[in-house]
């Protein structure tokens, strides 16, 4: 029997009531009738207590009781749904992990338990009425194609950008007036803005532009954050369906509305919509991807490949506005941010604008909603909430010149889902009301770049902890920006090669132009190969090329910062770059590349055997592949000749076999290996702590196992379980692990000192030679996270690496209190009990950037090996 009912749709985040009534007939005792919700008892759905506790009063009540209509056998009443976790806002992370297991659709049925009779209909329960499941999203984008293609022309193009580490489509969703709209864009606008930028502002300031649209980005990268998604959902929606879309906001205090014509703004924008880019989190209501990175800390990163296929498409399209919509902070919160700014942003092109945007924003928002205030950081924060990284994905395409904003939602409901759609339509008003102006200052921005222009109308927002103005660290330079940056290919002057070649592919992903030497040329006595890169900086993107190559600043002084701020790829990634400030430096000798491939090892087939130098990463993941297939690899255990300490020996039908695919530097040998070594096994690691450690470990190839059935085990955690330890090699990277074993008393004679576990930074270091540190040079460049330096060892421990003890020790970073660190123990070994105890008080394996680092942990595991051969 049905039931009917004055609503099927039920919210976690709003009180609601329904009448229900069927066609019971006279003969029932309406008294005795019963409510089933879902097959359970009304009295069985519970309020949230706490933790994961349901014990409180039902959610779910009668209001009004069972009656007939008049003298028909009609039985009506009215049920109340509460809010199940006595919460309009479920943005509290506890009830973040758990409200998502009650919505579904549920049978709600009228039961006469004498006679059995039924009266049942279908209801669903919600968070709030648009909230969609990840498997729902492509179905909802389809449906709404659909009903676009028989309401109108207007052009819509779904694509799949990629797919997410566990094999999810990255859905992305073009709308615009027509093909030719975004055609013309990407062909013509687009370019003609990049290379002639002062031919387009010459048009505008003449009237001359034409008819051209602009892109606005709608983006979501938290997907536990969840109005990101539904929100570009029903902008979609509106964009594709609606001609004229009522926009309430806020002016003067005062709400009011105002009508947007979508036909005559699709003449204007080409809007694009990235649902998220996270679909495993948006499945399984996660913040991080399935590999456990929080992917809006690697948009410069780029080490997942997410981020990768998402940040390539943000420098394709090169929006003018880009929102990132995100939650929940205690305050509705619109970007732009709070000092220290990123030097390679323009930022006197970007903050007015961006100001006004925020306002267009906060105004549309409130007026879609009941919030009564918005907060602008860049107005009323002090610190701490600043765009000195350009990690976050608003703050990776300011680097292209777009006004991009995080936008931040004080509640997970539905008051914050109506928030969030009205953020979208007011960017899209702002944007179509300014276009002209928005878009020329844009243009001014790629102008600079071309013309290599460092404007000081940059500096006064640069400023130091007391608000005085610094302006871009220029030196001794006049200009901030060089000349070129060249990326060396030749043995004797380039670190890493293979790094050095992912550093090119990265640059042209990203929408920077590089090119290459067609014959070899001398710039300042250096004789530099053919087919050297090159990346002139007189170029629009040139602060996304600057922003990853240039060493950092120094922002030490401020109190707060919101998180990490070196990039450096050169140092961190361990390749060579170096800077040309001569403009004539290479004349005509280079031809632009659009794509590059990467370098292999070579391999002398009448050779014996291979040395294999200790000297990138590529070399220890063939090494692991030689291991787990029964070839015989040793490793060196003393400098001789060309062999280094820590060099890997492999027969060369080994390498022909399995190391065709790999890089890797060789020299061969004919007869005998005429040094010491030692025959390595495959390893078991155990790793213990981030999920940053272990996608490292994995990088390297390395069998990851339980501790028990560990050869050595790697730490970046506080967790140490001692009865593990006999007999094993401990590894312990950063602040937690050092401050364990310092505080449980596991080696005598250990002490520590630290400033604040966060602090970052980027330092000279000196390197003792030892095998642990095989393949490096006696002075290295190396990155923290802790904050932490060793100040004693114990008796008998080798130091293997040291602060520098110069001045200029410190290079880049957050670091207060980083003089203190000056000249003290960075890292040692030591064998106590029968445990071999290796500790750095630096991070090695930071979110998968510090690739110059992981040798380190490799050279301790295989050094695991010799330890157990030689009975210490």
């Amino acid at each position: 029997m049905q039931l009917q009912v004055s609503r099927s749709l039920f919210s976690l985040t709003e009180v609601r009531t329904v009448e229900v009534q069927a066609e019971m007939g006279r003969n029932i005792d309406v008294s005795q009738l019963t409510f089933q919700f879902g097959g359970k008892s009304l009295a069985e759905w519970k309020k949230w207590t706490t933790g994961s506790n349901f014990s409180g009063d039902p959610f779910i009540t009668i209001i009004e009781k069972p009656h007939f209509i008049g003298d028909t056998g009609i039985v009506k009443a009215t049920l109340k749904f509460d809010l199940p976790f006595n919460k309009e806002s479920l943005a509290e992370r506890s009830i973040r992990t758990q409200y998502q297991q009650f919505i579904g659709s549920y049978e709600l049925a009228m039961i006469d338990p004498r006679t059995k009779m039924k009266a049942s209909t279908t209801v669903r329960l919600n968070v709030y009425d648009e909230f969609l499941f990840y498997n729902e999203l492509k179905p909802e984008i389809d449906k709404i194609s659909k009903q676009a293609h028989q309401r109108n022309n207007r052009y819509l193009k779904y694509q799949s950008l990629g797919k997410s580490v566990e094999g999810r489509d990255l859905h992305f969703v073009i709308l615009a007036k027509s093909k030719a709209a975004v055609d013309s864009y990407l062909n013509v606008t687009l370019p003609t803005a990049l290379e002639q930028p002062e031919k387009f502002i010459h048009q505008l300031d003449n009237g001359l532009a034409g008819e051209y649209q602009v892109p606005i980005w709608f983006n979501n990268i938290h997907p536990d954050e969840i109005e990101g998604l539904d929100a570009q959902v029903e902008l979609l929606r509106k964009f594709a369906l609606e001609d004229r879309i009522t926009v309430p906001t806020v002016r003067n205090g005062q709400k009011e509305t105002v009508s947007l014509n979508v036909t005559e703004m699709l003449d204007h924008v080409i809007f694009l919509f990235m649902f998220t880019n996270n679909p495993d989190g948006r499945a399984a209501n996660s913040r991080r991807n399935a590999n456990g990175f929080d992917l809006n800390r690697d948009n410069h990163f780029q080490t997942q490949p997410e981020t990768i296929v998402v940040t390539q498409e943000i420098a394709k399209w090169t929006s003018l506005s880009f929102l990132d919509m995100h939650g929940y902070i205690g305050r509705f919160l619109i970007e732009p941010t709070t000092p220290p700014h990123n030097p390679n942003y323009e930022y006197d092109l970007l903050y007015n604008n961006m100001i006004r945007q925020a306002r267009a924003m906060g105004e549309t928002g409130l007026g879609n909603s009941d919030f009564k205030s918005y907060v602008i950081p860049a107005l009323e924060y002090k610190d701490g909430w600043d765009d000195m990284s350009v990690g976050y994905t608003p703050m990776y395409a300011m680097l292209h010149g777009s006004l991009g904003h995080t936008i931040e939602i004080p509640a997970l409901s539905q008051d914050g889902f109506h928030a969030m759609v009205g953020i979208g339509l007011g960017a899209a008003l702002f944007v179509h009301e300014n276009k002209d102006q928005l878009y020329k200052n844009q243009l001014e921005i790629f102008k600079r770049g071309v013309k290599g222009e460092d404007n000081r109308s940059v500096d006064p927002y640069l400023v130091n902890a007391s608000r005085k103005s610094i302006g871009r660290i220029r030196g001794e330079h006049t200009n901030f920006f060089p000349d070129y940056y060249v990326i060396p290919i030749g043995s004797k002057q380039q670190e890493n090669k293979l790094e050095a070649y992912k550093m090119v592919q990265y640059l042209l992903r990203n929408g920077v132009k590089v090119e290459k030497l067609t014959k070899d040329t001398v710039v300042e006595r250096i004789t530099y190969s053919k087919g050297t890169f090159v990346i002139p900086m007189k170029q629009a993107k040139r602060g996304v090329a600057n922003a990853m190559l240039y060493k950092g600043e120094d922002v030490s002084g401020w109190e707060a910062m919101y998180d990490s701020t070196v990039v450096n790829f050169p140092d961190l990634r361990g390749f060579t770059v170096h800077e040309i400030r001569n403009t004539d430096a290479f004349n005509q000798n280079t031809i632009r590349i659009r794509n590059t491939g990467l370098p292999k090892g070579n391999i002398h087939t009448p050779a014996t055997y291979h040395v294999l130098s200790n000297t990138n990463n590529e070399t220890i993941k063939l090494v692991n592949i030689l291991l787990k297939n029964g070839a015989v690899v040793e490793k060196a255990l003393e400098t001789r000749g060309l062999i280094n300490k820590g060099d890997f020996i492999v027969r060369t039908n080994d390498l022909q076999h399995f190391g065709k695919n790999y890089y890797f530097i060789a020299r061969y040998l004919y007869t005998s290996i005429p040094v010491k070594t030692m025959q390595l096994k495959q390893m078991k690691v155990a790793v213990i702590g981030s999920t940053q450690l272990k996608f490292a470990v994995a990088e390297l190839g390395f069998e990851m196992v339980k501790q028990a059935d560990a050869d050595v085990i790697v730490s970046d955690s506080s967790s140490i379980i001692v009865s593990y330890l006999t007999g094993k090699t401990f590894v312990g990277i950063g602040f937690e692990p050092l401050k364990a074993v310092s505080s449980r008393g596991l080696l005598p004679g250990l002490n520590i000192n630290h400033t604040k576990n966060g602090h970052d930074g980027l330092f000279k270091a000196k390197i003792k030679n030892h095998l642990l540190t095989s393949g490096y040079q006696s002075d290295e460049i190396l990155y923290t996270t802790s904050g932490m330096w060793i100040t004693s060892v114990p008796a008998g421990a080798e130091v293997l690496a040291s602060f520098s003890n110069r001045n200029d020790f410190f290079l880049a970073g957050w670091w207060p209190g980083h003089e203190n660190a000056k000249g003290q123990i960075l890292a040692f070994t030591h064998t106590l009990n029968n445990t071999t105890f290796t500790l750095f008080a630096n991070g090695l394996a930071f979110r998968a950037h510090t690739h110059n680092s992981y040798r380190f942990i490799a050279n301790c595991i295989y050094d695991s090996l010799a330890k157990n051969l030689s009975g210490e």
